[in-house]
Protein backbone atom coordinates (compact mmCIF):
# COMPACT_ATOMS: atom_id res chain seq x y z
CA UNK A 1 0.00 0.00 0.00
CA UNK A 2 1.46 3.32 -1.08
CA UNK A 3 1.30 6.56 0.88
CA UNK A 4 0.06 8.70 -2.05
CA UNK A 5 -2.88 7.56 -4.19
CA UNK A 6 -4.96 8.79 -7.10
CA UNK A 7 -7.12 11.90 -6.39
CA UNK A 8 -5.15 12.83 -3.25
CA UNK A 9 -4.49 16.52 -2.57
CA UNK A 10 -0.72 17.00 -2.28
CA UNK A 11 1.66 19.88 -1.66
CA UNK A 12 4.96 20.15 -3.53
CA UNK A 13 7.83 20.41 -1.03
CA UNK A 14 10.82 20.69 -3.39
CA UNK A 15 11.65 21.97 -6.86
CA UNK A 16 10.47 24.86 -9.02
CA UNK A 17 6.82 24.46 -7.95
CA UNK A 18 7.54 24.31 -4.20
CA UNK A 19 4.54 25.32 -2.08
CA UNK A 20 1.92 24.67 -4.77
CA UNK A 21 -1.03 22.36 -4.12
CA UNK A 22 -2.71 20.05 -6.62
CA UNK A 23 -4.57 16.79 -7.16
CA UNK A 24 -2.79 13.57 -8.17
CA UNK A 25 -4.07 12.52 -11.59
CA UNK A 26 -1.73 9.60 -12.19
CA UNK A 27 0.54 7.48 -9.96
CA UNK A 28 3.33 5.21 -11.16
CA UNK A 29 3.92 2.65 -8.42
CA UNK A 30 6.95 0.97 -10.02
CA UNK A 31 9.01 4.20 -10.35
CA UNK A 32 7.61 6.11 -7.32
CA UNK A 33 6.46 9.01 -9.50
CA UNK A 34 3.20 10.96 -9.57
CA UNK A 35 1.64 13.43 -12.00
CA UNK A 36 -0.07 16.36 -10.29
CA UNK A 37 -2.69 18.49 -12.03
CA UNK A 38 -1.27 21.81 -13.38
CA UNK A 39 2.10 21.25 -11.62
CA UNK A 40 5.54 20.74 -13.25
CA UNK A 41 4.32 21.82 -16.70
CA UNK A 42 6.61 21.09 -19.67
CA UNK A 43 6.45 21.97 -23.35
CA UNK A 44 6.42 19.00 -25.72
CA UNK A 45 7.17 19.48 -29.43
CA UNK A 46 4.98 17.03 -31.36
CA UNK A 47 4.76 16.05 -35.00
CA UNK A 48 1.37 15.96 -36.70
CA UNK A 49 -0.34 12.58 -36.34
CA UNK A 50 -3.82 11.06 -36.41
CA UNK A 51 -4.67 12.20 -32.87
CA UNK A 52 -3.19 15.68 -33.29
CA UNK A 53 -3.54 16.85 -36.90
CA UNK A 54 -1.91 20.23 -36.23
CA UNK A 55 1.22 19.20 -34.33
CA UNK A 56 3.21 21.96 -32.62
CA UNK A 57 4.08 22.72 -29.01
CA UNK A 58 1.86 21.11 -26.36
CA UNK A 59 2.01 21.93 -22.64
CA UNK A 60 1.51 18.98 -20.32
CA UNK A 61 2.33 17.82 -16.80
CA UNK A 62 5.56 15.94 -16.14
CA UNK A 63 6.01 13.41 -13.36
CA UNK A 64 7.37 14.28 -9.90
CA UNK A 65 9.16 11.95 -7.52
CA UNK A 66 7.15 10.87 -4.46
CA UNK A 67 9.86 12.25 -2.18
CA UNK A 68 9.00 15.77 -3.41
CA UNK A 69 5.30 15.70 -2.49
CA UNK A 70 3.45 15.54 0.84
CA UNK A 71 -0.14 14.57 1.42
CA UNK A 72 -2.53 17.32 2.57
CA UNK A 73 -4.66 16.10 5.46
CA UNK A 74 -8.36 16.81 4.78
CA UNK A 75 -9.04 17.28 8.52
CA UNK A 76 -6.22 19.60 9.67
CA UNK A 77 -5.40 21.03 6.18
CA UNK A 78 -1.64 20.66 6.70
CA UNK A 79 1.02 18.84 4.69
CA UNK A 80 1.79 15.73 6.69
CA UNK A 81 3.60 12.44 6.73
CA UNK A 82 1.46 9.35 6.30
CA UNK A 83 1.18 6.49 8.75
CA UNK A 84 -0.87 3.30 8.74
CA UNK A 85 -3.30 1.84 11.24
CA UNK A 86 -5.13 -1.48 11.30
CA UNK A 87 -8.80 -1.04 12.22
CA UNK A 88 -10.85 -3.48 14.32
CA UNK A 89 -12.40 -4.99 11.18
CA UNK A 90 -8.91 -5.73 9.78
CA UNK A 91 -8.83 -2.90 7.23
CA UNK A 92 -5.55 -1.01 6.82
CA UNK A 93 -6.03 2.77 6.55
CA UNK A 94 -3.70 5.74 6.06
CA UNK A 95 -3.55 8.24 8.92
CA UNK A 96 -2.26 11.80 9.33
CA UNK A 97 0.84 11.87 11.55
CA UNK A 98 -0.08 15.36 12.85
CA UNK A 99 -3.70 14.92 13.94
CA UNK A 100 -4.00 11.11 13.96
CA UNK A 101 -7.18 11.11 11.84
CA UNK A 102 -7.79 8.85 8.84
CA UNK A 103 -7.06 10.46 5.46
CA UNK A 104 -9.03 7.92 3.43
CA UNK A 105 -11.93 9.21 1.35
CA UNK A 106 -15.30 8.15 2.67
CA UNK A 107 -16.87 5.71 0.19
Amino acid sequence: MKKIKLNDQVEIIAGKDKGMVGKVIRAFRDTDQVIVEKINMIKRHTKPNMANQQGGIIEKEASINLSNVMLLCPKCSKATRVGFRILDDGAKVRICKKCGESVEAKA
